[in-house]
């Protein structure tokens, strides 16, 4: 039994293979006849859209759930949630507010659990940021990943990842939303260099591509003002791309709140790569469970 929790739950070899199957568009139909449960607790359109229809293509019925129709931990535990869910679908994929939830889910061992978000982790959109990347400038040629802001969940995928294949990466915080301690050496434990700084022109120096994500994430609405004054150095715009690499690209999560993280200029340039990025979830993520099928299928349940 396989789960996917966060980019590191695969080997190299793994994540590899998992990108190598992202590139091809007509994989088996290894979920026909099979359903996919999506949980949502926190709504997003480009989560639902990416998984049904990488659902879809392999053969399989996406079944989307809102919250309040399992009431998960109100009316029945995560745990008999999952037990139930086994008997109908064979991939259980969840977006969440607690990342525990998501681990609880796992030990069940009921069937493979896939994270579309929780607090500490965004692997899905990790695989699809390392396609981009690998579609753009080639994994093998880039020197350093940048990320501009908040150190969420997006960065500290994507940083995993990156230092996983080889890649350095830098990130430029304000003040108390910088990297916690473990998660660097989580990250460096896989065998990469993590450049830490409150200065986004020295984090975006010479940089291969420079990523933001928005200031205030969602659950994070009462702290919008703050965030705005502590982040009001932290723009992305075309004064600091210059400081980047001249062949560097643009990426960004999506949604944008323009004006804020980063400028129209920015995200709407020839180096702005966001919208390519945005569709590789939905080939990312077919890869994903084709291979996350896969592994089910020949080591058994």
């Amino acid at each position: 039994m396989r789960h996917f929790l966060e980019v590191d739950d695969l080997n190299l070899d793994e994540l590899q293979q998992v990108l190598e199957l992202s590139t091809k568009p007509d994989l088996p139909k290894v979920l026909d006849g099979q359903g996919v449960a999506l949980i949502f607790e926190k709504p997003s359109g480009r989560t639902r859209n990416s998984m049904e229809m990488a659902t879809v293509q392999l053969g399989g019925h996406p079944m989307y759930v809102k919250p309040e129709e399992l009431g998960i931990d109100t009316r029945e535990t995560a745990e008999d949630v999952v037990r139930t869910m086994a008997g109908y679908h064979s991939v259980l994929a969840a977006r969440v507010f607690d990342h525990d939830r998501l681990e609880r889910m796992a030990a069940t061992n009921a069937m493979p659990i896939v994270n579309l978000l929780s607090d500490v982790a965004h692997p899905m959109q990790a695989l699809a940021d390392l396609l981009t990347i690998e579609q753009e400038i080639g994994l093998t040629r880039v020197g350093k990943v940048a990320y501009v802001g908040d150190a969420n969940n997006v960065w500290r995928s994507l940083a995993i990842g990156c230092s996983m294949l080889g890649i350095e990466t830098s990130v430029a915080s304000p003040a108390g939303h910088g990297p916690n301690a473990d998660d660097l050496e989580r990250i460096v434990t896989h065998g990469s260099a993590v450049q830490v700084t409150d200065d986004p022109h020295e984090a975006v120096n010479e940089a291969d591509v420079v990523y933001t994500d928005v200031w205030t994430s969602m659950g994070q609405e009462s702290e919008k003002a703050d965030r705005l004054d502590a982040f009001s150095r932290f723009t992305v715009d075309s004064a600091l791309m210059t400081t980047a690499n001249p062949s560097s690209i643009f990426m960004h999560c999506l949604p944008a709140h323009r004006g804020e993280e980063v400028t129209d200029e920015v995200i709407e340039s020839a180096q702005s790569k966001v919208f390519p990025q945005a569709h590789n979830r939905m080939h990312s993520a077919r890869g994903l469970l084709s291979w996350i099928i896969g592994e089910t299928t020949n080591h058994g349940q």
